[in-house]
C-alpha cells in the first residue's frame, strides 16, 4: 500500500495561543535563577579562579571553633565512622607542581595528586568524644605549628573516607577569604 503526501501532511494548522502559566510564589521555579528575570540574574556570582584556594567540605566557612570541630567530630563517631588527623606544611598543603608526583600514561585514572597528607599518630579507633580530638589537634599545633591539620572521618565498612575538614590553618597564612570576595 502506497502512501501519499496527503496522507501524512497535517489538514490545518492553525496556531494555538496559550495562556501564560501562573506560578505560585513559593515554588521550587520561582525560587530559583532564570535567565528570564533581570532581578534574579544580576543576583549569580561568576566563581573566580585567581587565587582562589579552598579545602575540604567546610573552607568557605571561617575557621571553625573548638565547640564546632567538637560537634562534627560527634557526628562522626555517631555514625561509626573513625576520626583521624593529617597534617601538611604550608608549602604542601596546595595542590601544585612541586609538592606533586605527576604520573603519566593509563596509570592515572582516579588518581588524585597530594590526596594524603602526613597522618598525626594512628586514626582513632574508639574515639567516643570530640574532646579527645580536640586534645590531639592541640598536641598537633604545638609540634607544627605552621602546619595545616585535618581532620578525617573513616567509615570501615565502605573502606573510604567520608568526611574531611580543616581544623588548624597556621597562623602566618591568611588565606581564608569569605564565599563573597571568591566571586565577582
Amino acid at each position: 500500500m502506497a502512501c501519499t503526501i496527503a496522507a501524512i501532511a497535517p489538514v490545518a494548522a492553525r496556531p494555538v495561543v496559550a495562556a501564560p502559566l501562573k506560578q505560585a510564589k513559593n515554588t521550587f521555579a520561582a525560587r530559583t535563577v532564570s535567565n528570564g528575570s533581570i532581578k534574579k540574574t544580576t543576583a549569580m556570582q561568576v566563581w573566580t579562579p585567581i587565587n582562589n584556594k579552598m579545602f575540604e567540605t567546610f573552607s568557605f566557612l571561617p575557621p571553625l571553633t573548638d565547640a564546632e570541630i567538637s560537634r562534627q567530630v560527634d557526628y562522626i563517631v555517631r555514625n561509626g565512622w573513625t576520626p583521624c588527623l593529617e597534617f601538611a606544611g604550608a608549602n604542601e598543603a596546595y595542590a601544585s607542581n612541586d609538592s606533586c608526583s605527576r604520573m603519566v600514561g593509563s596509570g592515572k585514572v582516579l588518581y588524585y595528586d597530594n590526596r594524603y597528607w602526613t597522618m598525626w599518630k594512628l586514626p582513632m579507633f574508639g574515639c567516643t568524644d570530640g574532646n579527645q580530638v580536640l586534645a590531639e589537634v592541640q598536641n598537633c599545633r604545638r609540634a607544627f605549628p605552621e602546619a595545616y591539620i585535618r581532620m578525617c572521618g573513616f567509615d570501615s565498612v565502605r573502606q573510604v573516607q567520608i568526611a574531611g575538614f580543616l581544623v588548624s590553618r597556621p597562623s602566618s597564612v591568611r588565606d581564608y577569604q569569605s564565599p563573597s570576595s571568591r566571586s565577582v
